[in-house]
């Protein structure tokens, strides 16, 4: 493409209108209000652990009984993998060990893609369930049916499926993928899957603990903003003859940008608003955002940036002053900038983490740490009983 005027032009004007639309008190109020949806859904099956996907499903509720990371990378189109880096047993073991026979868990992710799913959830996911039911699949017939080897030994081979333990019934080995996901894209993720079996059971992962917790077999199921759910017919997870992996997707269907009004605020709904939170958080976290959650929405936009400066910079001294890591967030100003509390429409937010300038002599064993320029040094109680006698 050239770099003629026009493109340029087109160019930096698409970039205005996305940091126009994607402000913080935006970005914070779509969150909050897609939290309702979760914790609508997450009553639904009370009993079931609820897991964040890291990094953006971790905005999307105020509390999480643990976390999970399924890259949407490992699920692009020609790009499948299962990456035994990212295991994630853990899931496996909170959907089979904590609640028994009805087991199960659901996991929170979003999209701003104009997907109702993103990719960790339409096929890396489904991918991972299958994977793991494989391999619990080869452990049960390695050493479950060892007793009844001697009066099997004419079989060579168990079709996945099938079991010759009295105590147990079908296991369910398929991939289940949603029914977007096109016949030619599933035919090629199957074919790929006893690799990633293989891959998975030559990595050393504990199949036998996933083995003995999990009484049904894995399998997801998918439910977004547009799935129609009977009330009176919400059925119970020990109904069905599968562990169930519930994929709650956050994000609206709506267009990327959608203009909402309240009765005291116009605001503009952002689709999976948590993504890529570098850009837009301003060294929020989502902690942060939970525990001051209601006043910052009921500011409004005009007060949300001066708020979530003076939160971040409490929080950062209560940590300093407990001895934890409390580095400061410096957010570069721009010479156009009012005094409103927003940052014009042509900058574009620049988060440093100020890092100390360390200047360390040694004093058997202690030492003195000099911050930047500030004439300000840090060392321990003893060391400055030792220098403050010098002076």
């Amino acid at each position: 493409m050239e770099n003629s005027p026009a493109n340029l032009s087109i160019y930096k004007a698409s970039r205005t209108i996305k940091r126009r639309e994607n402000t913080l008190y935006n970005a914070l109020r779509s969150i909050y209000e897609d939290s309702v949806f979760v914790g609508e859904i997450s009553q639904l099956w009370p009993e079931l652990p609820l897991l964040a996907n890291l990094r953006c499903g971790l905005w999307y509720y105020k509390k999480f009984h643990s976390t999970c990371y399924f890259k949407s990378t490992d699920g692009h189109t020609n790009n499948w993998s299962f990456n035994t880096s990212r295991l994630n047993l853990h899931v496996a073991l909170l959907a089979g060990k904590i609640y028994g026979q009805k087991g199960g868990c659901m996991i929170v992710d979003s999209t701003r893609k104009g997907k109702r799913f993103p990719d960790s959830m339409s096929k890396t996911i489904p991918i991972w369930t299958c994977v793991l039911n494989r391999a619990i699949w080869n452990y049960r017939v390695k050493f479950g049916s060892t007793r009844s080897a001697e009066k099997n030994e004419s079989n060579d081979s168990i079709e996945c499926g099938n079991t010759n333990n009295e105590d147990s019934y079908s296991w369910d080995c398929s991939l289940h993928l949603p029914l977007w996901v096109s016949n030619t894209e599933r035919a090629l993720v199957d074919e790929r899957l006893d690799g990633w079996t293989e891959d998975l059971e030559a990595s050393g992962a504990d199949i036998a603990s996933i083995a003995l917790s999990l009484k049904k077999p894995l399998r997801p199921l998918w439910i977004s903003q547009k799935t129609v759910i009977w009330l009176n017919e919400v059925p119970d997870c020990d109904s069905w003859d599968f562990t169930p992996i519930i994929l709650v997707s956050t994000s609206s269907l709506s267009s990327n940008f959608q203009q909402r009004t309240t009765s005291e605020f116009s605001w503009r709904y952002i689709a999976g608003a948590g993504d890529d939170e570098e850009s837009w958080a301003r060294g929020l976290s989502p902690n942060l955002f939970w525990r001051h959650a209601y006043d910052l929405i009921s500011s409004g936009p005009d007060t949300c940036n001066k708020k979530v400066a003076d939160i971040i910079e409490k929080d950062r001294v209560y940590r300093a002053q407990r001895g934890e890591n409390a580095p400061q967030i410096s957010i570069k100003p721009s010479k156009s900038s009012g005094s409103s509390g927003h940052f014009p429409v042509r900058e574009q937010l620049d988060l440093e983490r100020l890092r100390m300038n360390i200047d360390e002599k040694s004093y058997d064993n202690d030492s003195i740490s000099w911050l930047g320029e500030t004439n300000l040094v840090v060392g321990t109680t003893q060391l400055g009983m030792l220098h403050s006698s010098c002076y």
